[in-house]
């Protein structure tokens, strides 16, 4: 119950503040088509280097968990998620926004989200510490298999294409390696001034999640998506939590799915959401009403969104493994403040880990209080022209790239992986393995060759990284994920050219 202690920490009024402009400034960025949450984290990240790392952990928390609710706003009004995450919302949420029950559903995303939210929080508060024990038994070895166990389970399962996902992960490894070898002190492909400190984590975030947005939002011009906002008229808050008390099962399947999920490493939210969407239909009796408007699909999508939040950061605090691409960007968060996760934080930094979880807790508060509120201005916020809100994210993306360092390298840096990413992406790979390969390169690598070390003084280096119970269990955690994902994407891929035949 160490956590009761820090509890105070986060109503101090510069903690609390940022609290509120994170939980606020998430709503509305969420709210926005395009802006993912990931994408959102990883914007803030440079104005977190004068802060203290609480203070910008807490900043970057309360953004990631109401961006991921803010996403609901125009899935519902508009039909467009504004997150990944927000795919499952779309199916019932708009359907009842067209029956003139838009600010019904907007309620009913925002208090579904807060409960399934709260729960996940709990198992964060609870499961961290134990787990965050057990590794302590990780060597050397262990670790490196774990970074790689890291880079292929979001690799195979963030993509459509295994072997796509698989190679931005080596992509994102070979970055990794660029500048000098920390061992030996070798030049390792420098091939321009600007990469003779390595790649900075920071422009690399922002150039992979938020410049390939950009020009795709440049590309669409002026042209008018089709997308119509719908009016959000008053519906009385009593009669949404009656309605959320009355779909108990829903909002109970909801939580628990997100919360297993989000458990998983590398699944993200956009799965909680269409898994739990998917079971509360097959376990409900009025599965035909799915899809026309139904509270229930609503309710169960919203809640396994935001419950997956909490429990996506256990690997990642306890083990450095992200539990989605947005705990990925957070890892980079942590890393930029000397502070490392696992044993360490909880030993050497309980007040930042403590009060980071705690106002996560308290964030869940908020967003519903602010969401319910927030709701019609955010939808105006939704309606903000493409080409505009692509010059205001361009600009966010070289003033935070320049300021890490201050530096115009990063902003080449942060250009040419943007530019770069793009143009992958057009050819179905993924920014979040490669962005995974590039935080968990560097902790691979220096694992390994202490490792390497150590082999050469005992056994040598297949017994020490091939045998014992914790390296074999490793190992084929990485193979399995490799081979049911691959096993996946050809069954969809039979699916797929099954219903092209009865067409």
């Amino acid at each position: 119950m160490e956590f009761i202690y820090y509890f105070g920490d986060v109503f101090t009024p510069i903690n609390f503040g940022l609290l509120l402009l994170g939980t606020i400034g998430g709503l509305i960025l969420g709210a926005t088509p395009g802006l993912s949450p990931t994408m959102a984290v990883a914007l803030l990240i440079p104005f977190t280097f004068q802060l203290e790392a609480a203070q910008g952990l807490i900043l970057l928390g309360a953004a990631y968990t109401s961006t991921v609710a803010g996403g609901a706003v125009s899935a519902i009004l508009l039909k467009i998620p504004g997150a990944p995450a927000n795919i499952a919302t779309t199916l019932d949420g708009h359907t009842m926004a067209l029956k003139g029950e838009g600010a019904k559903a907007l309620q009913l995303s925002f208090l579904s989200s807060a409960v399934g939210g709260v729960f996940g929080v709990l198992l964060l508060i609870f499961l961290t510490p134990v787990l965050a024990k057990w590794a302590l038994a990780f060597g050397p070895s262990h670790l490196f298999w774990l970074a790689i166990l890291g880079v292929t389970v979001i690799g195979s399962l963030d993509s459509n294409s295994v072997v796509k996902g698989l190679l931005s992960g080596c992509i994102g490894l070979w970055l990794a390696t660029i500048g000098f070898d920390d061992i030996m002190g070798a030049q390792r492909f420098i091939f321009h001034p600007s990469l003779g400190g390595g790649i900075n984590i920071i422009a690399a975030l922002i150039g992979l999640f938020a410049i390939p947005q950009v020009i795709t939002m440049f590309a669409k011009g002026r042209k008018d998506d089709g997308a119509e906002a719908i009016q959000v008229q008053k519906h009385p808050i009593k009669g949404a939590i009656t309605e959320l008390l009355r779909n108990k099962r829903a909002m109970g399947i909801g939580t628990l799915t997100g919360s297993i999920i989000g458990l998983i490493p590398g699944v993200g939210g956009q799965i909680a959401g269409l898994v739990a969407y998917d079971q509360s239909k097959k376990f409900s009796p009025d599965r035909d009403k799915f899809g026309t408007g139904h509270p229930e699909g609503l309710i169960a999508a919203e809640s396994a969104n935001n419950a997956m939040v909490g429990p996506s950061l256990v690997p990642l605090l306890t083990l450095s493994i992200p539990g989605s691409p947005t705990a990925a960007v957070l890892l980079g968060g942590l890393l930029i403040h000397g502070i490392f996760p696992g044993t360490d934080l909880f030993d050497n930094h309980p007040d930042v880990a403590w009060t980071f979880i705690n106002s996560m807790l308290i964030g869940q508060i908020l967003m519903c209080i602010f969401g319910l509120y927030v709701a019609g201005m955010a939808a105006k916020v939704a309606q903000v022209p493409q080409s505009m809100m692509a010059a205001i994210v361009l600009g966010l993306a070289v003033f935070g790239s320049y300021s890490v360092q201050s530096s115009m390298g990063d902003v080449y840096v942060m250009a040419s992986l943007g530019v770069m990413m793009y143009f992958l992406e057009r050819f179905g790979f993924s920014a979040a393995p490669l962005v995974l390969g590039l935080i968990l390169g560097p902790i691979a690598e220096s694992n390994f060759i202490q490792g390497s070390m150590i082999a050469s003084a005992t056994d040598g280096m297949a017994p020490y990284f091939l045998t014992g119970t914790l390296n074999l269990f490793l190992i084929a955690v990485v193979i399995a994920s490799i081979l049911y994902s691959g096993y996946m994407e050809l069954r969809s891929r039979r699916y797929t050219s099954k219903e092209e035949i009865m067409e």
